[in-house]
């Protein structure tokens, strides 16, 4: 049980005494540089984990992004279709190589909307403007509806690549997530299912897509006994060590998912009695690997709910989390194409992320939901 002074965090990372085996393991080996046999084992691993072919370890699911755009062939001119609700790096890697991202709302699901998706490409195509790929993101580990999106992108002639970096763990059909269009992205950055501390992971089954990624990620380097570059390279690859680390990290994913699914369902039973809180739930054609358990309020019987909740968990040393703020919205992002219904504003204004990692006890999902119910009660 947690004191009112420990610090209850949104998803911190666990490194259990396995973990700290494997690492330590991977050190005395003498494997200290970026590659090794560690990263080749844990590459093959997740490729069988997901059903893909290929997988390359890459320091970051932002560097995934890129060098994926790159080798679609994305460039300047080009623009790149993304769901307005994700974070920062699934538009960001798009400017990388400068492209634009055009914005497209979601559906009832969070997720890209196909009928948004399709004013978009019909718009597009009438101006001419290239649409040098598709962005489709699994938000909060959520399936993107691929059974409607992956044939309107096929119509229109417009390569897909996954941006799954919530997603490991979660399925569309009973298919794992991060194996859908040409390849996709996952990250393990601190906060996600699997943490390596940082890394990434690109997953494909075209031999060619991964053989080119991993060429470019270290240096572009020919094969000489020289250093020859005829190509502009990047460091971009995960080290040995960050790989066992996943690599140990990985043989518990199962259970990591059910222990967050349940996390989910506490919240939704221990919420259930107040009108107008919804618990984020699977949609109807996939399983979430509930990432994190995210709540939505009625602004009408609950106004400013939100930020009421958030300060008053931070009062108790619980750490929430606003709903990504959608790319439409940021200053960054100011004057981009845009394909909007208004959900994501809707799911922006009214939503929190609610603490969902391993560190989460019963007795946290219980205090959390009663601080909401006293904040929002009369």
């Amino acid at each position: 049980m947690n004191d009112i002074g420990a610090r209850r965090y949104l998803s911190a990372p666990v490194a259990t005494p396995e973990d700290i085996h494997r690492v330590q393991e991977s050190l005395l080996s003498g494997w200290v540089a970026p590659s090794g046999p560690e990263l080749s084992a844990f590459e093959t691993q997740i490729a069988l984990y997901v059903g893909v072919s290929e997988a390359v370890g890459l320091s970051s699911g932002t560097a995934t992004l890129h060098l994926a755009l790159k080798y679609l062939g994305v460039g300047p001119g080009d623009q790149v279709l993304v769901p307005t609700l994700t974070f920062g790096a699934t538009a960001f890697a798009v400017t990388y190589l400068g492209a634009e991202p055009v914005f497209v709302d979601v559906d009832d699901a969070w997720n890209m909307d196909p009928d948004q998706t399709r004013l978009a490409l019909e718009a597009l195509n009438g101006d001419g403007i290239r649409v040098g790929a598709a962005l489709p993101v699994d938000l909060y580990g959520s399936p993107a509806n691929y059974g409607a999106l992956m044939p309107l992108f096929s119509e229109f002639g417009v390569p897909v690549f996954e941006d799954a970096a919530e997603g490991l763990g979660g399925d569309f059909g009973g298919r794992k997530l991060g194996g859908f269009g040409v390849g996709g992205a996952l990250s393990f950055n601190g906060n996600k299912i699997l943490t390596t501390s940082g890394g990434g992971m690109l997953l494909t089954n075209d031999s060619e897509f991964a053989s080119r990624v991993r060429f470019w990620a270290t240096q572009s380097r020919e094969d000489f006994p020289w250093y020859e570059h005829e190509e502009i390279g990047y460091n971009y690859r995960l080290s040995n060590i960050l790989a066992a680390l996943g690599r140990s990290q990985l043989e518990r994913i199962d259970r990591t998912v059910a222990r967050r699914r349940e996390l989910r369902e506490l919240y939704r039973e221990g919420l259930a009695q107040l009108e107008g809180i919804l618990v984020q739930e699977d949609p109807r054609w996939g399983r979430s690997n509930a990432w994190l358990s995210v709540v939505t309020f009625d602004l009408g019987l609950y106004p400013d709910a939100p930020t009421r909740v958030r300060l008053s968990l931070e009062e108790r040393n619980i750490e929430s989390r606003p709903i990504w703020k959608p790319m439409h919205n940021q200053p960054v992002f100011r004057g981009a194409r845009t394909f909007l219904n208004g959900k994501a504003d809707s799911v922006y204004s009214s939503g929190l992320c609610l603490p969902s990692g391993p560190r989460i006890t019963d007795f946290d999902v219980e205090e959390v939901c009663s601080v909401i119910s006293k904040t929002l009660g009369p």
